[in-house]
């Protein structure tokens, strides 16, 4: 058996981040419940005006959520009008980090791995005061390629599905892009790019997000920006402990049923073995970057462009 932690021993925070997907948010609470820790803040997002029927679903994923029943100090933060994703999960990590100094984060289609729990809490512990890890990450995106030999290992690569950190690490967040040109100007890039293709792609995406001419409003990417910028690394797994369970429908980033990284498979991270020393594997990082980001980003646009043209040809033929 792995390291599931004892349902008197979850000491540290849970956030979870709902809005309008009951029956995902039903699977991934059952495993807050089975974790059963002492303090549970909800942050749910208002539904959208232009939506009648969405009011329904946002209610019904509420009650389902606040129908805690073990020995609990609950905190909601629910929007009576819809924020968006950036704004509305920005705003809860603000309120989560106002009143605790360290907490685990799922949204509601991150499915954890029981031991997903244990391992952050022991993580959080371990590395509280040690300012060059920024987050503790869930994920494992290697294609089954194990990067260490020990339970995890340092990335510059922030995953945010299912996460944990620090309020030290939050106050150093910048939702903004405010401190992107003096980092971009200073050759900042060229201190964590492995390549100028990397340096370029992450330049182009951070120039976007920092005018606002882009259509991904996310928080996660001022995020990873705010890591590079502090030359803080993330812990990731070397098994994977989340599952993104909701690609079938209703996400707003995740929409591809058939994507590779939808209903991954979640395994047991077992007792944890601690490596010895700390510095970032370049090896994952660059697989990560070539088969993650950079190849997938091609591929959207390549399907982008088919469907364009097909959709043209269709009109044309018609």
């Amino acid at each position: 058996m792995g390291r599931i932690v004892s349902r008197s021993l979850l000491k540290t925070p849970v956030a979870m981040f709902i809005f309008n997907r009951p029956d995902v948010t039903a699977r991934v609470f059952a495993e807050v419940r089975r974790a059963q820790p002492r303090q549970l803040f909800l942050v749910s997002d208002g539904a959208r005006s232009e939506r009648p029927d969405e009011q329904h679903k946002v209610s019904l994923t509420r009650e389902l959520v606040t129908d805690v029943d073990w020995d609990c100090d609950v905190k909601t933060l629910f929007a009576d009008q819809n924020m968006g994703c950036k704004a509305r999960v920005s705003s809860g990590l603000a309120w989560v980090f106002e009143q605790v100094e360290d907490a685990i984060i799922l949204e509601d289609d991150c499915l954890p791995h029981p031991s997903f729990f244990g391992y952050c809490q022991e993580l959080l512990d371990r590395y509280r005061d040690d300012e060059r890890i920024g987050a503790i990450s869930g994920n494992n995106f290697q294609d089954g390629t194990s990067r260490t030999p020990y339970s995890y290992y340092f990335s510059k690569y922030f995953h945010c599905w299912g996460w944990a950190s620090w309020r030290r690490t939050w106050e150093n967040f910048d939702l903004d892009f405010e401190t992107w040109p003096s980092f971009r100007d200073q050759g900042g890039l060229s201190t964590v790019a492995d390549s100028p293709t990397e340096s370029w792609y992450w330049q182009r995406l951070f120039d976007e997000q920092y005018s606002g001419n882009t259509k991904v409003s996310s928080w996660a990417y001022p995020w990873l920006y705010s890591a590079w910028a502090q030359n803080a690394l993330t812990i990731l797994p070397d098994v994977n402990l989340i599952s993104n369970i909701g690609f079938s429908g209703g996400g707003t980033h995740c929409t591809d049923p058939d994507s590779k990284f939808a209903d991954m498979e979640v395994h047991d991270i077992g007792a944890l073995e601690h490596p010895e020393m700390i510095f970032r594997s370049v090896a994952a990082d660059r697989f990560s970057f070539g088969r993650n980001y950079y190849r997938d980003s091609i591929s959207r646009r390549a399907r982008r462009i088919c469907q364009q043209i097909f959709v043209g040809a269709g009109s044309a033929v018609t």
